[in-house]
């Protein structure tokens, strides 16, 4: 099964060396799309692993580090729908195993199988480069530290899924490997119902659409993922969204996820023409529409103060309980700085109508 997030690989492509010891750690695993044209499998990781270069990629090949369906393969190798790569270091991923941290967590549920998780805007979900600490998963590995069949460092357990640093939001957390098993299969088989909140700029015209478009690493800039025109590049990804509310300069409108691409509603909406507000990595944090009268670029800065990240979060969360087979239906508010910043907005637009 193709898991729909990948994860980063960190620093340690560097100074690679030939391996003496047999045991080795994986870093990196993907699953190649079904569609998938024949690319060089340097070329392909090199568009999907954040922070190295195709120069790493390559020596890790040639060091017998890269691996397709269990075999090491040099550089030059095509990949082939369906093929399993992994990237394999002969240390650990991280410099130390995940370490149970006393960091609140606000619960919405827990049974024996699972929990779900209201996660705040600047929580980093899972330990990667620079952030081995102070992680949500470093929080539920404290706050499970008492449950005996549960290890945080067991890949079979643990998150489902992810949001990022700055979205807040629900999560699923699978407490068994059975539990993970089945949660991923909803995610994967797409039955899963997850619906979002976004403030995007500018007036979304249409009430409701559908934005299709394969969502890949910007060749341009590799801190940002985009919408790729060429359609045997990057992964299929479906968004439905619907205006719920329409504030003179800016949108708040409802997101439903058909996939769950890294950055998904942040590209898709900057593809329509509406990027999220205050959404730095995609020039959310400029003035983008509205005058140029200098009240309200200090009104628009005020706002950027209120929510100093990315307006989205994740509203909603549905699945079937891996064990019972009950529908199960989550959903939280939002949060403070989300709904001040509507407040300001709608105060806005009404003192603007009345004069």
């Amino acid at each position: 099964m193709a898991e729909d997030y990948i994860d980063e690989l960190d620093d340690s492509l560097e100074d690679i060396e030939e391996v003496q010891q047999p045991e080795l750690y994986e870093h990196f695993r993907v699953v190649v799309d079904k569609g998938q044209a024949p690319i060089r499998i340097d070329k392909y990781l090199f568009e999907r692993i954040v922070n190295t270069s195709r120069n790493r990629i390559q020596a890790a090949a040639d060091a017998g580090f890269v691996m397709a369906n269990g075999k090491p393969v040099k550089s030059s190798y095509k990949v082939k729908p369906l093929d399993v790569l992994t990237v394999m270091m002969d240390r650990p991923r991280y410099e130390n195993d995940i370490i149970p941290e006393d960091i609140p967590l606000n619960i919405v549920y827990e049974d024996a199988d699972l929990m779900v998780i209201n996660k705040p805007a600047g929580l980093v979900v899972h330990p990667g480069c620079g952030n081995y600490h102070g992680t949500l998963v470093n929080a539920i590995a404290w706050h499970l530290k008492d449950v005996p069949s549960y290890d945080p460092n067991d890949p079979q357990v643990g998150l489902v899924h992810r949001i990022d640093k700055d979205t807040s939001g629900l999560l699923v957390v699978a407490k068994t490997p059975d539990a993970k098993t089945s949660l991923g299969l909803q995610f994967y088989n797409k039955t899963t119902k997850r619906e979002y909140n976004a403030l995007v700029w500018g007036i979304v015209d249409e009430d409701e659409g559908t934005i299709v478009g394969n969502i890949g690493r910007n060749p341009k800039d590799r801190m940002q993922m985009a919408v790729l025109s060429d359609p045997t590049q990057g992964k299929h990804a479906v968004t439905h969204y619907k205006v719920l509310e329409r504030l003179g300069y800016v949108t708040l409108v409802k997101c439903v996820l058909e996939t769950g691409r890294t950055h998904q509603i942040r590209v898709h909406m900057k593809h329509i023409g509406h990027v999220l507000f205050n959404d730095e990595r995609y020039g959310g944090h400029e003035i983008l529409k509205g005058t140029h009268f200098s009240k309200y670029k200090q009104f628009v800065n005020n706002c950027f103060d209120i929510c100093p990240r990315q307006a989205l979060h994740a509203k909603t969360l549905g699945f079937v309980h891996p064990r019972t087979g009950e529908e199960m239906f989550f959903t939280s508010e939002l949060p403070e700085d989300m709904t001040r910043l509507l407040e300001k907005w709608r105060a806005y637009i009404s003192n603007r109508e009345e004069i």
